[in-house]
């Protein structure tokens, strides 16, 4: 039997545009699901996006204020998609409202929200599910069964890149994500969480980190309107970037494994240069996310001078099958939203945690907090 969930989103920037379509998306996907989102609500604080979100997605209210949607009773789960100081805000109010919530990462500007996010979840008792899309795919997940099935051997190092130059213009305008206030950490939170939760999906927990951070850009013009995405602002007042552009952190995973994760957001030259590198005794697995359906893949008894395949994913790994009905059959970034809806809307069907859940997001944050304390003071900071 097949049963309506009202849902709604906050923030209708370009993440909440891309929840709206997954929800849109996911019963053709995945028929099976005995849940089906119905478009409840959308607030926004800038004026007439949330109106332009009902017009256009066929939401049944829009709202400028967010807490009109955690007093809706027809509301019953929630996205999450606002700037990052709001995250714990919303994030406490829904869960207290007993609305189920998907929520953007980082969760908040500390470990420390995260860890309020998820408390209050559990104490709630509804679901959480939260925004680590590339493990969604499904080459991530046939190189973790790889790893995990010994075939590279054991795991020796790892590196892990995200590379990006959405923030390399110097007129690239200094919106809440500059900012220490709002914003919280910079590349830490933006693509450098990613990063940890991959190597945690992949490799386990980790035991202890060493970081360097850089600003490089230190100061940008302040927009003089609404900003949506990155934006460029000219002529307006210069102010100082207040987190970090770039960040090169060591590894030391509970496993013994050793690895590297570095990330920047000013990288001229590099769109979207995510991947990693996982090297074992055995062989090695290597993922781009550009070329998100190939896994790079050495094993065998050579060692020396042993070849490296390519390998296509196809039905059979992760929710591939969903999309395509045969290997090397395209997908995109939307689809590995398409299965985070899923992984949500399963796990309110099932009362059961699918997919990344709070407890990575605070994994993820207290990562992200040694990093800061380790650039602050140049040392090694364990992670409990």
């Amino acid at each position: 039997m097949v049963r309506t969930l009202g849902v709604a989103v906050v923030g209708f920037g370009w993440m909440g545009r891309v929840h709206t379509q997954a929800y849109a998306r996911v019963p053709h996907h995945f028929p099976g699901l005995s849940l089906r989102p119905e478009l409840v609500a959308v607030a926004d604080e800038v004026p007439g996006r949330a109106e332009e979100a009902a017009a256009q997605y066929g939401f049944a209210a829009a709202h400028r204020d967010w807490r009109e949607v955690a007093a809706d009773p027809r509301v019953q789960a929630v996205s999450i998609a606002a700037p990052n100081f709001l995250h714990r805000e919303i994030g406490l109010a829904m869960a207290e409202a007993g609305k189920h919530i998907w929520i953007e990462k980082p969760v908040g500007l500390t470990a420390g929200d995260a860890r309020a996010v998820s408390d209050a979840v559990t104490k709630a008792g509804v679901q959480g599910t939260v925004g680590f899309n590339y493990r969604n795919a499904p080459a991530v997940a046939a190189a973790r069964e790889l790893i995990a099935s010994g075939e590279i051997g054991t795991v020796t190092h790892v590196r892990i890149r995200l590379f990006s130059d959405y923030a390399a213009h110097p007129e690239g305008a200094l919106t809440w994500r500059y900012e220490r206030e709002r914003g919280g950490s910079g590349v830490l939170g933006d693509l450098a969480s990613h990063g940890v939760d991959l190597a945690r999906f992949l490799l386990g927990e980790i035991e202890a980190l060493t970081a360097d951070t850089a600003i490089f850009l230190p100061r940008r013009a302040r927009p003089t309107g609404a900003t949506a995405g990155h934006t460029r602002a000219t002529g307006g007042e210069l102010g100082p970037v207040e987190n970090e552009d770039y960040v090169n952190c060591l590894l030391r995973f509970a496993s013994g494994a050793r690895g590297v994760l570095e990330a920047c957001r000013v990288s001229a030259g590099e769109q979207n240069n995510y991947g990693f590198e996982v090297h074992g005794t055995k062989g090695a697995v290597f993922w781009d996310f550009r070329r998100m359906g190939e896994l790079g893949v050495s094993r065998g008894t050579s060692y020396q001078d042993q070849p490296v395949s390519t390998v296509y994913v196809g039905p059979g790994d992760g929710e591939y099958a969903a999309f395509q009905p045969g290997s090397a059959n395209s997908m995109g970034y939307d689809d590995l939203k398409v299965i985070e809806a899923h992984h949500f809307l399963r796990s309110i069907a099932e009362n059961t945690p699918y997919g990344a859940t709070l407890a990575d997001a605070v994994h993820s944050a207290a990562a992200l907090d040694a990093m800061s304390r380790s650039a602050e003071r140049g040392t090694w900071v364990p992670l409990a």
